[in-house]
This record gives C-alpha cells, structure tokens and sequence, in this order.
C-alpha cells in the first residue's frame, strides 16, 4: 500500500483538482492520463484507457512496459491498484489487443 500512497501523494498527479460531479468515466479517464504521466516520467512507460464499460476498465500498457517482465505487476499492482482506492467498484483488467 505505500507505493500506492506515495503515487497518489505525489505533487504532479494532481487528481484532486478534477471536477467531483464529472461523469465516472470521465474521472477515471482523468486518473488514468496522471497514472500514465508518472509512469512515463520515472519508468518510460505509459498506460492508455481503451474502453469502460461502466464496471471494467481496460488498459493498455506501452513504452518501457511492452514485453517487460513486471508489466503484469505494473498492471495489477499499480494501476488496479490505484483505481481500487478512488474507484472502489471498478475493475481493471488488460485490453484483449495486448494479448
């Protein structure tokens, strides 16, 4: 859990500057765009929202993330992760084009 705080808590993330009566695929769409902004910067890859349905969100993991053998952890750990704490009832999972 401390790495999940310390993303959230960092300055350049700036998620609590959105818009609380957004829509939730707006928001999340928000989350994800600063997820992928710190990943890019401290890890050289990215993460993209392909689609939302409502409950399942899927991602799709590029840059440094293509083929790296962590990126299921990036993908489970940090980024499901992180949505988990703001977005408690939706899902993350890998877009099927990743596969």
């Amino acid at each position: 859990m401390f790495l999940f705080q310390g993303v959230i808590s960092m300055p350049d993330l700036n998620f609590n500057a959105g818009n609380p009566d957004a829509p939730l695929a707006e928001r999340l769409g928000t989350l994800i765009e600063n997820l992928s902004s710190y990943i890019e910067y401290y890890h050289g890859g990215t993460v993209e929202l392909v689609s939302f349905d409502g409950k399942v969100a899927r991602v799709k993991l590029g840059g440094a993330c293509e083929g790296c053998p962590l990126s299921l952890n990036t993908l489970h750990g940090w980024i499901a992760g992180t949505v988990r704490q703001f977005f408690p009832e939706v899902i993350v999972e890998e877009s099927a084009e990743e596969r």
